[in-house]
């Protein structure tokens, strides 16, 4: 099979490559890959500043989807045809995370490859199910991006019908933040530089909308959406450059889940948020139990992932470089073989 190899850091230096395709084991699948999407985790891991000390060659991407081929003789839970994905940390099926869980993770590092091949063997437990009117393409998004999105809006967030989301930027977890909170009836607010997107975001459903790069202040025009009180929740995908404001444009006893680190800043004074008793919750991807409640959700809503631009399996570097662009509205795909 062709599979995309992490020998050498850095994107220029990503190659295809060949291995042999390795047969399920008795408690195993074997998937056959038809689509993936690209996260800004791995160009981290491509470039090496996820984990310089990552063991290579490695295959990267996480969020994979595609149909069984073969079964191991002790696999009871899928039948050859049925269209799956593997969960992003292969050993997080419920409760808390912890770090045997976060180590198997897909997608960085030899241990745990990722999903950027023809085919992959996966224990039966550690994959789900395809929302039945997804296709490979939109199924491929979810198990990063669309799951975090989940977990910081309706696992950690609770939130209610009438609550108000802030979400930043148009990359792939705050456009999942965005479906997921309208789904739960809330009001969102969202900031973008630009205002080609910001009119997207308007045709999405967002309620209110700032543009960073004309207010620089953008924390204050948000609480003057909110009468001056704030949001309950924010879903900030920045890091360090972002989180003060974050925190100031959230509520008292608000909620702020912590997802990103795409920008740099100044060092984060924390007296806000213990003076305004804001929950700052990290969140990291989440379980299976998560990604199958999320499924049903996204099943009786018939939501579909916003993807901005398919690529060829021959095209993953420009696929990596147009997602370091910051160019795109939603996610990126790459498609793999061939499938419906």
């Amino acid at each position: 099979m062709k599979v995309y190899e992490v020998d050498e850091f850095g994107i220029e230096n990503l190659r295809i490559a060949e291995r042999d395709i390795d047969p399920p084991g008795d408690d195993e699948v074997l998937v056959r890959f038809h689509a993936a999407s690209v996260n800004y985790r791995d160009l981290m891991v491509i470039e090496g500043t996820y984990n310089p000390r990552m063991k290579r060659p490695a295959i990267p991407f996480s969020d994979g989807a595609g149909e069984v081929v073969a079964i191991g003789d002790a696999v009871t839970k899928w039948r050859v045809g049925d269209r799956v994905m593997p969960i992003f940390a292969q050993r997080w099926f419920d409760g808390g995370s912890s770090e045997e869980k976060r180590r198997s993770s897909l997608g960085a590092g030899a241990q745990w490859d990722g999903v950027l091949r023809e085919y992959g063997s996966f224990s039966e437990e550690s994959v789900v199910r395809i929302p039945e009117h997804l296709s490979y393409e939109e199924a491929a998004t979810l198990a990063c991006a669309a799951l975090t999105a989940w977990h910081a809006v309706v696992e950690s967030g609770r939130t209610k019908p009438g609550e108000t989301v802030l979400t930043l930027g148009t990359g792939g977890v705050s456009i999942f933040a965005i479906q997921f909170a309208k789904m739960a009836g809330a009001r969102v607010f969202s900031t973008s530089g630009s205002y080609e997107k910001i009119g997207k975001l308007t045709d999405l459903g967002v309620d209110g909308t700032v543009n960073y790069r004309e207010i620089e202040n953008w924390d204050k025009a948000v609480l003057d959406l909110t009468e001056r009180k704030g949001v309950d929740h924010t879903v900030e995908v920045g890091g360090a450059g972002t989180l003060q404001r974050s925190v100031n444009a959230t509520r008292i006893s608000g909620h702020v889940a912590m997802i990103g680190a795409l920008t740099g800043g100044d060092a984060f004074n924390p007296t806000p948020v213990f003076m305004r008793s804001i929950r700052l919750q990290g969140i990291f991807t989440g379980s299976r139990r998560m990604f199958e409640d999320m499924n049903r959700a996204i099943s009786a809503n018939k939501l579909r992932p916003v993807i901005d631009r398919s690529f060829e399996f021959h095209q993953v570097k420009e696929a990596l470089e147009y997602l370091k662009s910051g160019s795109h509205f939603g996610k990126i795909v790459v498609r793999i073989g061939e499938g419906p």
